[in-house]
């Protein structure tokens, strides 16, 4: 019940799952009732069964689907009929037509569909054995392909007409998960950093940290595709209150922006886990206080990423360049406070030298992330 409340109240997860049942039950009710009803189709469950399975959470998907199982089951049906109207319906015939289907479900080109060319095959040789004439046979075996163009066809149809999914969002909700991972390692170093906790304990869980962002690259690039192929034969992309949200650029550039930061952050993960304990030949304390306060600076304008919305964009750009302002500033410091300390940063063997090469990094992707989001930014005020 608490489900079906989400659903109701507000957009998201729950509804898009709510409304995907709703049209695949509908979809699979129209098409058993044209199969078994309208056609008195021998073996009617083809066609919901086709309705449902072509069901996508967008209709460039659906397409594809649909193509590439129509084809599958084709196939497959055209092996059992090559092969059962030669041998006939004995177990050697049954064994060529498992032989061969499973052989052309390795094809590519099929995607997920492959499966369902030894399927089809199988269906259509048992449909084949309980026909009595040649006739029949026949015909039996053209009617599940008609079935499967039938389901196909109408949960296409039912997933076009009826609030076609449109998931410009699911790029927003990626780079959130992405941004915020970021925001909570940026926050933990400049905690750590600040207090000269960085201890081999420390240094590993920063390590677990960044490798969870790092998995959230994945996820923020899986949103960023599925908000992209929700667009093609989408007709709500032409409605005027969608045709702001339908360009994807600042999204992919932000994301990779952020994937090399956190590549950076990885790095520099690594090199305080090569903290020596009795480091006491050199005065770091100031260096490591200067970059607690650049880390943090960063952290602020990730939580602004966390927060992005394309109907405040211009806002929130101005924010952030003001705090790319300050984590420029915040770096000088780190830069000043590493030579007027004589920090070895030619030594291999301690952090120093990697610090100061990351921390310039990471600026530059993060000025990079304020710059392309002000780009865009202007470029929609000027529509």
């Amino acid at each position: 019940m608490a489900w079906l409340k989400r659903a109701y109240s507000a957009p998201g997860h729950e509804r898009h799952k709510a409304l995907l049942v709703g049209k695949s039950s509908l979809g699979a009710t129209l098409a058993w009732w044209i199969s078994h009803d309208l056609l008195n189709a021998t073996s009617p469950a083809f066609a919901p069964f086709s309705a449902v399975l072509i069901m996508n959470v967008t209709i460039y998907k659906s397409v594809w689907q649909a193509l590439r199982y129509a084809a599958a089951v084709s196939v497959g049906v055209a092996v059992q009929a090559a092969i059962g109207f030669l041998a006939g319906p004995d177990l050697f015939a049954f064994v060529l037509v498992a032989v061969i289907a499973l052989c052309i479900g390795q094809w590519p080109a099929l995607g997920e569909q492959r499966s369902q060319v030894a399927t089809a095959a199988f269906f259509a040789f048992s449909t084949y054995a309980s026909a009595t004439t040649t006739g029949d046979k026949a015909t039996q075996l053209g009617q599940i392909v008609l079935l499967v163009l039938i389901g196909c066809s109408i949960g296409l149809g039912v997933n076009l007409c009826i609030a076609p999914p449109l998931r410009y969002r699911s790029a927003e909700y990626g780079l959130h998960s992405l941004a915020s991972a970021v925001e909570s390692l940026l926050d933990d170093m400049a905690d750590g950093l600040c207090t000269g906790d960085v201890d081999a304990q420390r240094a590993e869980q920063w390590r677990m940290t960044a490798q969870s962002a790092q998995r959230a690259v994945g996820q923020a690039r899986a949103g960023l595709s599925t908000a992209e192929n929700s667009l093609p034969f989408n007709p709500r992309r032409l409605l005027p209150s969608h045709r702001s949200y339908l360009t994807f650029g600042r999204y992919r550039q932000t994301v990779n922006a952020l994937e090399r930061a956190v590549y950076q952050l990885g790095s520099l993960t690594r090199s305080l886990g090569q903290w020596r304990e009795t480091e006491n030949t050199y005065t770091y304390g100031p260096a490591l206080t200067a970059y607690a306060d650049f880390a943090a600076s960063l952290r602020d304008i990730a939580h602004v990423l966390a927060e992005l919305d394309s109907d405040t964009l211009g806002e929130q750009v101005r924010q952030m360049r003001q705090l790319a302002s300050t984590s420029q500033e915040a770096l000088q410091k780190v830069l000043d406070a590493a030579q007027d300390n004589e920090l070895p940063l030619a030594d291999a063997s301690r952090p120093y030298g990697v610090l100061v090469v990351e921390a310039t990094r990471l600026m530059e992707e993060f000025q990079n992330t304020c710059d392309v989001l002000k780009d865009t930014a202007d470029s929609e005020e000027q529509l």
